[in-house]
């Protein structure tokens, strides 16, 4: 059973590795073989990554991965050259030197006593926001990525309505199975549903794609455009708040109290892999707090079929065809799937609450940010091409501005002030 669950950590990390660098490379316009070259770099060292961080780090079976937020962020600057008026190598450049600069700062913070500071900053209310944004803006991404587009911009009826019903079946699976199909529900839900695409629609997937050498800083050598420099530099710290999230959610599944030396290891690991992994143009690091639901699905806590899938990610990166096969996965059928795995992230949303109660006033602290940055979520971008580019990645981002207003509140208003007091009864007269 133990390889058996190592496999299907492997299909889970892939699934949420191989699009990112493949995303990253066509807005930068790079060669197929640069783009082959990246992800190969990515599934390398996010699979070194993820055993580092299961041993020595924060010590929980957390999958360590390409930041969503940062993801996000790069890619709007990327798309913004023409507006910037700038080359998408200085962009790529510029980008570089914010995510190692702030990188650094990080590991200057543990260093010099700062850990305390950025707990203080990245508060258990803060967190749950995060949570509930966090579910949602996965919950979009993956059921806009069941549904199969034509190149006319309308649903294709066929592969989507596939794709529900391998939602639905993943589901049952994982709710009627007996234990064993559904610890394995996902594994079971991925094979089985890209057997089944390829059997009803062939296989459109990526083909075989021969893979440049690894070569440093793809998308640009450092640089100081520093405007650039600024939006990544912040983001990259914005993006600390996912290894509070996620290491706080695994204390409360795996009922493990983990120490300060742990949180300190995860950041300087996932700081130092930011750093080499930007010389591969590749999206900063982060524990992934998604992971929780993954756990939740599959009922399976050891650290071990982790480390072997680590380790056989690893080795699926070294040789070039392994990891070509495996992009061939359809994308359809990776979402669906993962659409299903996700869902369990709205109950630890919902359970970092511990049972706390709002009342009229205090709701507000919950309901502002939470509610505003799904807001943002469903607007159109386009709507802030008014402002100053600069600013526009961190405005239209419904994840960023939502943990940003909870921040505000958190430590500019006086919560306690507005919690609901015990009625004081007079004497009986």
């Amino acid at each position: 059973m133990t390889m058996v669950s190592s496999v299907q950590w492997v299909f889970f990390i892939f699934a949420n590795t191989v699009v990112i660098p493949i995303s990253i490379a066509n807005v930068f316009e790079l060669s197929s073989e640069t783009m082959a070259m990246m992800i190969r770099a990515s599934l390398i060292l996010t699979g070194i990554t993820c055993i580092l961080q299961g041993w020595k780090g924060h010590r929980f079976p957390i999958m360590e991965g390409h930041s969503g937020l940062l993801w996000g962020i790069i890619l709007n600057l990327g798309l913004s050259a023409q507006a910037l008026n700038i080359g998408l190598e200085r962009i790529g450049g510029g980008i570089v030197t914010g995510i190692v600069l702030a990188s650094l700062v990080t590991i200057l913070l543990i260093a010099c006593g700062g850990f305390s500071l950025l707990q203080a900053i990245f508060s258990p209310m803060v967190m749950t926001v995060y949570l509930f944004l966090l579910t949602f803006q996965l919950m979009f991404i993956f059921f806009e990525g069941m549904l199969k587009m034509t190149s006319t911009g309308v649903i294709d009826i066929g592969i989507s309505l596939y794709s529900v019903v391998l939602a639905l079946i993943v589901a049952t699976l994982k709710m009627k199975g007996n234990q064993l199909i559904s610890n394995f529900s996902i594994l079971i839900g991925l094979l089985g549903g890209w057997l089944g695409y390829v059997l009803l629609f062939g296989n459109d997937g990526a083909g075989m794609t021969t893979s440049a050498p690894f070569q440093l800083f793809p998308l640009g050598a450092p640089n100081l455009e520093m405007g650039i420099v600024v939006v990544t530099f912040v983001a990259v710290l914005l993006n600390l708040s996912n290894t509070f999230a996620s290491i706080n959610a695994a204390e409360k599944l795996l009922q493990r109290r983990a120490a300060k030396k742990e949180f300190k290891g995860s950041m300087l690991i996932t700081s130092i892999s930011t750093i080499i992994g930007s010389g591969f143009g590749l999206v900063p690091y982060t524990p992934f707090t998604s992971t929780i639901g993954f756990l939740q699905s599959t009922r399976i806590y050891e650290r071990k079929p982790f480390f072997i899938g680590g380790a056989l990610l690893t080795i699926i990166g070294i040789v070039p065809i392994l990891g070509s096969f495996l992009s061939m996965l359809p994308v359809t059928v990776g979402n669906a799937v993962l659409f299903v795995a996700y869902m369990q992230l709205f109950g630890t949303a919902f359970s970092s609450l511990n049972g706390k109660t709002f009342n009229s006033n205090t709701i507000f602290r919950l309901a502002a940010p939470v509610l505003i940055g799904i807001s943002i979520m469903n607007i159109s971008p386009a709507i802030f091409s008014e402002l100053p580019v600069l600013i526009q990645p961190f405005l239209a981002n419904g994840l960023i501005m939502g943990v940003i207003i909870s921040i505000i509140l958190e430590k500019g208003v006086n919560w306690l002030k507005y919690e609901d007091q015990p009625i004081k009864r007079g004497k009986a007269s």
